[in-house]
């Protein structure tokens, strides 16, 4: 049976599967992105703006149709996978509408008075390796910056996303981007560490996906000095300090732990609330997440689904089993929910730090809460842990929320509900949760040449 197939979380059956590549078949994708490099490089920036601005176009205009297929490869309900198609075009859009922008030079006021600047290139054929939570977002936001930069792509997806990846390259290539400048390889882990990375004509690394992964990536990268962007694991704090409206940030609350099914690397998953606030808190927000039912495929409105796959939900139950065993309590949901890739919503309490919970990813619908004696207390709490993706403070004083925010380790900070992502905000972490950022201005410049001309 082929690593790369399609495996409907709802029923378990397999549905599609496609060959995995052979070793000769991943060394000639490489010499077609070295090949279609310079080309691509040279190609004019407004034709390669038409070019991706027509895949951004098909992302909107296929967006059912795509939003279909992950709802069959990973389980996501099908109106945030439509959301998701439709979000990716948008991506796809900014930066074709700002490259020219951003890719100016960058004039230097220097000491000697000469004429000094940076100019902004490409660099060359580019690996990513993406995920399969989010399985349109993740490589638009990787891919489409780069080849707006003038680098090709090699993408290798996630073995359970292989449609998804043959529908982008098919986007690609009735677009109109020369063959070459996007391949899309069904590779193995050891083909990747084995021939991939270490071929010299692959310029950098770039992964979203567990920290496993990413230490296995970035020591075989460092060998073969390539530079690497990594976006691994989260545990988001969301950190309640006052309300002027406790409906809207328990409502907050559930939309951020449940979205995607709870696998969202930056969704908040550790709930930290002042002493104060906390029993009424906990209480509207067990109630809420209980009350969110798994929905079933074709349901546009769902916010939860199947987890990705078997595995996935198997995982979660022995972490959320481990947690009670533990002296943990289960505050709302059922950890009782029949088996399968399905896991009702549930919210836990009394996690200590003495409890692998209290360092651990919940990748799926399952929170914790924690009880703050204060302000210290709370940014305590949220800080002992090893990632540092983002965070959300809650706080009707704006200057103590300013305070709270610098004072997270997390690399991005939404206060009060403000949107922290979107196309033009740049998207990373700190500590385990990995390094480089994606989207913005910054997406762009991660695998950017920025060469200093004197004259």
């Amino acid at each position: 049976m082929s690593e790369y197939r399609v495996t409907d979380p709802y029923t378990g059956q397999v549905v599609k599967e496609f060959p995995t590549a052979t070793d000769e078949e991943i060394r000639a994708a490489i010499e077609r992105a070295d090949a279609a490099y310079e080309p691509w490089r040279t190609t004019p920036m407004a034709e390669r703006a038409a070019i991706l601005g027509r895949a951004a176009d098909a992302f909107a205009s296929r967006s059912r149709e795509l939003a279909e297929i992950i709802r069959t490869e990973m389980g996501k309900p099908l109106g945030q996978g439509i959301a998701e198609a439709e979000f990716s075009g948008e991506i796809v859009q900014y930066y074709v509408d700002n490259a020219e922008a951003f890719l100016a030079d960058e004039v230097l006021e220097v000491r000697s008075g000469v004429d000094a600047r940076i100019r902004k290139s490409a660099q060359g054929v580019i690996l990513g390796i993406m995920p399969w939570n989010f399985p349109y977002y993740q490589v638009a936001r990787f891919a489409f910056p780069n080849l707006m930069l003038g680098n090709t792509v090699l993408l290798k997806h996630a073995p359970q996303c292989p449609w998804s990846a043959t529908a982008i390259a098919e986007i690609l290539a009735e677009a109109g981007l020369p063959a070459g400048a996007y391949e899309n390889i069904f590779a193995t882990n050891e083909q990747i560490a084995d021939i991939v990375i270490p071929d010299p004509r692959v310029r950098g690394v770039s992964l979203t996906g567990s920290e496993r992964a990413g230490a296995a990536v970035a020591e075989v990268a460092g060998r073969h000095l390539k530079k690497v962007v990594l976006e691994l694991g989260g545990s988001d704090p969301f950190v309640v300090l006052s309300a002027d409206d406790m409906d809207a940030v328990v409502q907050a609350a559930v939309d951020t732990r449940l979205e995607n099914s709870g696998q969202s690397c930056n969704a908040s998953k550790r709930f930290i609330v002042l002493d104060e606030l906390y029993d009424d808190f906990a209480s509207r927000l067990g109630a809420a997440i209980a009350a969110v039912p798994v929905g079933e495929p074709g349901d546009e409105d769902a916010l939860v689904g199947p987890l990705s796959s078997q595995a996935a939900a198997e995982r979660l139950r022995q972490q959320t089993a481990s947690a009670v065993a533990e002296g943990a309590e289960v505050l709302a949901g059922s950890l009782d929910d029949g088996g399968d890739a399905r896991v009702a919503p549930a919210l836990l309490g009394g996690v200590t730090e003495q409890m692998q919970a209290y360092r651990e990813e919940l990748f799926g619908p399952v929170g914790t809460v924690y009880r703050a004696k204060d302000v210290d207390d709370a940014v305590r709490i949220a800080n002992g842990t090893p990632f540092g993706l983002g965070a959300r403070v809650w706080c009707t004083d704006p200057e103590l929320a300013l305070a709270v925010a610098d004072r997270l380790d997390a690399g991005m900070v939404s206060i009060n509900g403000a949107g922290s992502e979107d196309v033009d905000m740049p998207f990373g972490g700190t500590k385990r949760s990995g390094f480089g950022r994606e989207l913005g201005p910054h997406g762009m410049e991660e695998f950017m040449n920025k060469k200093l001309v004197v004259g």
